[in-house]
């Protein structure tokens, strides 16, 4: 299934399995996320999260690059009024809060705004040549799309200051070493490997993923305590559900579990 519509830069370039395929397609700049590209990710992700025959994305750029940054000319003279009334975060909310497993399959240069899309994953596989960033200091400014919170939880204190006051460049191998990666495997490969991982992790239950995701982002910035009581509900609430049952069922009667996603 394709429902690609030019001139539109970001598409579902399959869905197959439950797995939906995002592609973003600017290749004459290199994916930058313009507006345009912003607001189409923002509107794709709210639809594929209420299309029931999806359960997994895998969000892509290409063979060549992930996402290079934003559009710098977009905003080299804005003023900060300017900035504020764009409200952009309301474009990044959609990915944020998608409720299903979003895998990030990264290609060449993850960079600014590149690699702050691909920590709204939940899970990123990079091909070996890819390359992951923050380099706003170098433009006299900050990441502003999450790079700074998201990046310091992913890696840690003293990694993310290096790379986000050097701006450097962090190769796969040393990405997936620091904790930023998932898997790093050989550039023709990304996208197989991420559609295959979508495919396993589609055929599992939907609600015991959903609130797995949903428990882990949320406990994440609550007490230890907190976070506990959080997931004790959650695992509580599961045994309410049809493939819990399911489960529990397959493994004593030792065959293959058939999920439903049902409640």
């Amino acid at each position: 299934m394709t429902n690609k519509q030019p001139p539109s830069e970001v598409y579902v370039d399959s869905l197959d399995q439950g797995v939906a395929v995002v592609r973003i397609d600017r290749p004459e700049a290199k994916n930058a996320l313009n507006a345009a590209v912003r607001r189409q990710l923002a509107e794709l992700f709210l639809s594929l999260t209420q299309d029931d025959a999806v359960n997994v994305i895998v969000l892509t750029g290409g063979e060549k690059v992930f996402v290079a940054g934003a559009d710098v000319k977009e905003f080299a003279s804005a003023s900060p009024t300017e900035m504020y009334l764009r409200r952009n975060e309301r474009f990044w909310e959609p990915i944020a809060h998608c409720p299903k497993p979003v895998i990030a399959a990264v290609n060449g240069f993850a960079l600014g705004g590149g690699c702050e899309l691909a920590m709204h994953c939940d899970i990123i596989i990079a091909g070996e040549s890819a390359r992951f960033g923050q380099p706003e200091v170098k433009l006299g400014l900050m990441p502003g799309a999450g790079g700074t919170q998201r990046l310091v939880r992913a890696v840690g204190k003293f990694q993310a200051m290096r790379i986000l006051m050097t701006g450097c460049m962090v190769p796969a191998p040393e990405a997936l070493a620091i904790g930023l990666v998932s898997e790093v495997v050989a550039d023709h490969q990304t996208l197989q490997r991420a559609k295959a991982l979508a495919e396993e992790i589609s055929a599992l239950p939907t609600l015991a993923l959903e609130h797995i995701k949903d428990t882990v982002l949320s406990g994440a910035d609550l007490p230890l305590e907190s976070a506990l009581v959080l997931e004790r509900k959650a695992f509580q609430l599961l045994f309410d559900t049809a493939d819990q049952k399911e489960g529990a069922a397959a493994f004593i009667e030792k065959r293959k579990a058939c999920y439903r996603g049902e409640s």
